[in-house]
């Protein structure tokens, strides 16, 4: 066996119709694209979501809402998550670090800490936002917040 008898097995490949080449293709006249219209000229394309006239499904649904530019999106972690590190990785500072290395946030996440849950340990934790029953929560366990700039 050499490299220049290697072929595709028989019946796996099949020749690409050839439009446009004249009356002995057997798609002679029109090419299969029909008589006249937009459609058959060369150069036609469609717009992206033409539906042939139709209104389009993206002008008969009406607009609503806004995005706010100045929005800040957190990732939000929650006491009973910090507990569960403490309990199973004995952390006693938790910060960006700890919490990106045990997967519950990514690199550059804004992250705040929200109170649903217990909160047992005595911990330190910094983070960019805290909500106001996750610092009492905190403080009540005998641990310290810190917040981060952002």
């Amino acid at each position: 066996m050499k490299l220049h008898t290697l072929k595709p097995a028989e019946g796996s490949t099949k020749t690409a119709k050839r439009l446009g080449r004249g009356q002995g293709s057997n798609r002679g006249g029109t090419s299969t694209r029909g008589h006249k219209g937009a459609q058959s000229r060369s150069g036609y394309s469609r717009k992206v979501g033409f539906e042939g006239g139709q209104m389009p499904l993206q002008r008969r649904l009406p607009k609503f809402g806004f995005s706010n530019i100045h929005r800040v999106e957190y990732k939000p972690i929650n006491l009973q998550d910090i507990q569960k590190l403490v309990d199973t990785h004995k952390v006693s500072v938790i910060d960006l670090a700890v919490l990106h290395a045990h997967g519950l946030v990514s690199k550059n996440d804004l992250v705040k800490i929200l109170a649903t849950g217990t909160l047992t340990a005595n911990v330190e934790i910094k983070a960019h936002a805290f909500s106001k029953t996750a610092i009492e929560a905190i403080e009540k366990a005998g641990g310290k917040y810190e917040i981060i700039a952002k």
